[in-house]
């Protein structure tokens, strides 16, 4: 097994790719403009023996996944440090077989790559189902800042926090991703004592993740802030910086959402 050093300073990106194979060449662009050094990917739309490792291997990434047929789907990447997966499961639910849930160990921190339900249509089972997985997501997320060790919960949350993070909010309440019992349901995790890194490094400024490929969203900046980090205390007096790389929103071919990455400096 190659041994790695430890890393010091280091950039963490998560990103909805939104098919991983369909968008493969926008990501490998964004890859070697940006060379993060971990990126969780959600919407992989893979099954497990499609995804493109050797591809990602080949850009520098090892990678560690959970595939599914046409939907879901998370993945791991790493730039020149071993991955240790803990578990691709998010507990709680055994009959549960939608893979949206990935956890490791990289460098001395917990990563959990999660893509959390959408819940549309509202109200019926799917805004059931997101409701139950936020639970459990709210068990493991206090199980895991029991710990005392840096972790991040970062991914697509599917959830707009506050009505800073939606255009014209008031177009949104009985949405799946901005009902109050869905907003509720984040800010109960937060109040765990995670911290919402770009929403601290930004607490005032507009700033969205996701427009969608309708009615030019994305030129008229119609935009969502639903892809977050949350960081434990271990980590959260480590965070540097952050941002959104909106620009990759507007290349051909891509994907509905934009990368989001933090730096943090673990010296």
């Amino acid at each position: 097994m190659k041994i790695f050093p430890a890393l010091l300073h280091m950039k963490i990106a998560t990103y909805n790719v939104n098919g991983v194979n369909g968008r493969l060449a926008v990501l490998l662009k964004w890859l070697e403009e940006t060379a993060p050094d971990i990126v969780c990917l959600q919407e992989l739309k893979a099954p497990q023996d499609k995804f493109p490792e050797k591809a990602l291997l080949d850009a520098g990434y090892t990678a560690i996944w959970h595939g599914q047929k046409q939907w879901n789907g998370v993945a791991i990447l790493a730039r020149n440090m071993e991955i240790e997966e803990i578990t691709h499961v998010l507990p709680g639910d055994e009959d549960d077989i939608q893979s949206r849930y990935i956890e490791a160990l990289i460098n001395g921190m917990v990563i959990a790559c999660l893509y959390l339900p959408n819940g549309n249509p509202a109200t019926g089972p799917k805004l059931d189902y997101k409701l139950q997985w936020f639970k459990r997501l709210n068990k493991r997320a206090a199980t895991l800042l029991s710990l005392k060790t840096p972790v991040i919960l970062l991914g697509d949350f599917n959830v707009m926090p506050t009505e800073l993070d939606v255009y014209k909010p008031e177009k949104w309440v009985d949405d799946a991703l901005f009902r109050p019992e869905v907003r509720k349901a984040f800010h109960a995790i937060v109040s765990q004592g995670w911290t919402d890194a770009i929403r601290t490094l930004y607490p005032d400024k507009k700033i969205y993740t996701f427009w969608d490929y309708f009615r030019k969203a994305y030129e008229r900046d119609a935009g969502l802030r639903i892809d977050h980090f949350l960081l434990s205390p271990e980590v959260a007096t480590k965070l540097r910086a952050g941002g959104v790389d909106r620009y990759v929103r507007g290349w051909e071919k891509t994907s509905d959402h934009a990368p989001v990455w933090i730096e943090i400096d673990l010296k």
